[in-house]
């Protein structure tokens, strides 16, 4: 069954090798070509990450780095391999096709300057998360003990998501600016989130969270990252389901992805360690799940639900 994946970090890992592995085969990418074929996986979104100890004036230029990494070595050193531009684009991939888009996790990389955004926007990023853990000019991260919301500035960038028909991502921020997100947001996803009533981890989202992302229409892809999914860390392909139930209890049996973080994690679930296994999740939920709910879960949920008037 082919799948959506909504984030990776594989372009991080790219851009520290600095162009010394391949993405075609290099096995130090858990998200290669050879393994997204393995896993069926059609689209691969890949996420910009910076990391919060560089260097202020050095951000935007490592977005940037990450991009050309992109547009090179995943695009075009692998025909099989398309970028997707639009959300038109996404239903339209052909047989053998890869489709690959940008997101971005945390604004950091443009400081206080919409510009850049805009320009992020140009170069085909479709989703923006406005932090990760720490906090930034847009708003706290799950890991700011301030627990802040979202700046005026933050709010600027929501309004120009919705303008943009660009998703604003929740997985990373403060639960204060969870909710502030969803009084704004035309359209909120969280990219790769847990449930907090199985795994008290800030980076979980609540019941209340999650009944808010389905009211609204919005998506939650749940997480490979075992640290999300149990208590002690350790975690089979069962203890992962077990999120999916919890949210499909909550009414998001429709509303419910995927989002493996493969290359931004170091702990992985038994069974699924890097994209070439994601059928072995698949196959896991056609024994719990009707074959049409598991479709949803894989790719049909979000195609369902793309920012298309």
């Amino acid at each position: 069954m082919e799948v959506i994946d909504l984030h990776c970090d594989a372009l991080m890992k790219l851009s520290e090798a600095k162009g010394k592995l391949s993405f075609r085969n290099s096995s130090e990418l858990d998200t290669n070509l050879t393994r997204l074929q393995k896993g069926k996986i059609k689209i691969q979104a890949f996420a910009i990450f910076i990391e919060p100890n560089l260097e202020s004036d050095q951000k935007f230029q490592e977005a940037l780095d990450q991009i050309d990494y992109f547009y090179e070595e995943v695009l075009r050193k692998n025909s099989e391999m398309k970028h997707l531009k639009s959300w038109s684009d996404f239903n339209h991939l052909q047989d053998g096709e890869i489709g690959a888009f940008l997101t971005l996790e945390g604004v950091d990389a443009i400081g206080n300057d919409l510009k850049k955004l805009r320009t992020l926007f140009q170069l085909g990023v479709m989703s923006v998360g406005l932090t990760w853990n720490n906090a930034n000019l847009a708003a706290d991260g799950a890991g700011e003990p301030r627990g802040r919301g979202l700046t005026l500035f933050g709010k600027e960038i929501v309004y120009l998501n919705n303008e943009r028909r660009v998703f604003t991502d929740v997985s990373h921020l403060s639960e204060r600016g969870f909710w502030d997100v969803m009084e704004l947001a035309e359209y909120p996803i969280a990219s790769h989130s847990n449930a907090k009533a199985l795994c008290d981890h800030p980076r979980n989202l609540s019941d209340e969270q999650a009944r808010a992302m389905f009211e609204k229409g919005g998506l939650i892809h749940v997480v490979y990252n075992p640290p999300f999914i149990t208590e002690n860390g350790k975690a089979s392909i069962d203890d992962l389901i077990k999120h999916i139930d919890h949210f499909c209890s909550l009414g998001g049996v429709q509303h419910i992805g995927l989002g493996s973080d493969f290359d931004g994690i170091f702990h992985k679930v038994k069974g699924l360690e890097n994209t070439g296994m994601t059928q072995n999740l698949i196959l896991k939920l056609l024994k719990y799940y009707k074959e049409e709910e598991v479709r949803g879960f894989a790719y049909q949920n979000f195609l369902d639900h793309l920012p298309i008037v």
